[in-house]
């Protein structure tokens, strides 16, 4: 959502880059090796490792991008208790839960790992982009510095929060 923030610029923006795999376009895969991806969130589960993992991979520079990105955020604050305990906690002795719950089991779910992971402990990371979110001027800084081919550089200014 903090792509869109940058406004009337995103039309500039479409001029200079092709998207590939984004959600701006829905694709699921890559065709190609591209030149910069942005990635945002922590990893928490398997899936998120191995879609991280792919990724990587696809990426000439990788960008990680925001707080849960940068360093788990608000999802790591978990890894203060163990998996089990914060399972039990959400789906069996929370405040919320109604009767007798049960902690999800499907096979179809992805695994959850024992901590939330920022990404640069899971797959080498070029660049960071701080903030929660970033704002639109700071990604499009970030965007255009990388796509005229000059080192990024933010001014305080554009990542500091009052």
């Amino acid at each position: 959502m903090s792509l869109l923030d940058i406004d009337e610029r995103l039309v500039e923006l479409v001029d200079l880059v092709e998207f590939d795999k984004s959600p701006l376009t829905d694709k699921k895969e890559f065709d190609r090796e591209v030149d910069i991806g942005f990635i945002e969130g922590g990893c928490s589960s398997d899936h998120h490792i191995r879609t991280l993992t792919e990724f990587r991979k696809n990426c000439r520079i990788l960008v990680s991008v925001g707080a849960c990105a940068l360093n788990g955020n608000v999802p790591a604050m978990r890894n203060t208790v163990g998996l089990k305990e914060c399972l039990e906690e959400a789906y069996l002795n929370g405040p919320t839960v109604e009767g007798k719950g049960v902690i999800p089991g499907d096979e179809d779910l992805p695994l959850l790992l024992d901590k939330v992971y920022p990404a640069h402990e899971v797959v080498r990371i070029d660049y960071f982009l701080p903030g929660c979110p970033p704002s639109g001027d700071a990604i499009w800084s970030f965007f255009k510095a990388l796509l005229t081919g000059h080192e990024p550089s933010l001014p305080y200014r554009q990542f500091k929060y009052d």
